[in-house]
């Protein structure tokens, strides 16, 4: 399976587990893609890019993903706390990767905005990643 994959569903998963965000959440709304309805506030996986990162000697993939908190409570303030608890989960994040290592594993950034409409808010949380093959 690809280093992406991998670390796609490795981030889901942690995300899930974590019992502060799942409580923040009000259940378990981590989605690679919300459900018709889905019931905010909740965290999307959303847009990745893989450029590749090898070497003369090792192959490696730098990964840019995106994550998207929303919410519809008044004012940025939830999708930010949000926005800190994915934070938190994925800076203590040690992975298993099958057949890759995770060489690194940051949070870059954070923007949050009312979205069209005035009523939904989202922060959009970026990571950057970088993987070596086994």
């Amino acid at each position: 399976m690809s280093a992406a994959n991998l670390l796609r569903a490795a981030i889901h998963a942690a995300l899930s587990n974590d019992a502060a965000l799942t409580a923040a959440l009000g259940g378990a709304r981590v989605h690679d893609e919300p459900p018709a309805g889905a019931e905010l506030p909740y965290v999307t996986l959303a847009e990745g890019r893989v450029n590749d990162w090898s070497t003369a000697t090792e192959e490696g993939e730098e990964h840019l993903l995106t994550l998207h908190a929303w919410s519809r409570q008044g004012g940025h303030r939830e999708a930010q706390a949000i926005a800190g608890l994915v934070r938190d989960v994925l800076e203590g994040m040690a992975p298993a990767l099958p057949g890759h290592r995770l060489v690194n594993l940051r949070v870059t950034g954070t923007e949050t905005r009312r979205e069209a409409g005035g009523k939904t808010y989202r922060a959009a949380i970026r990571l950057r990643a970088v993987t070596e093959s086994n």
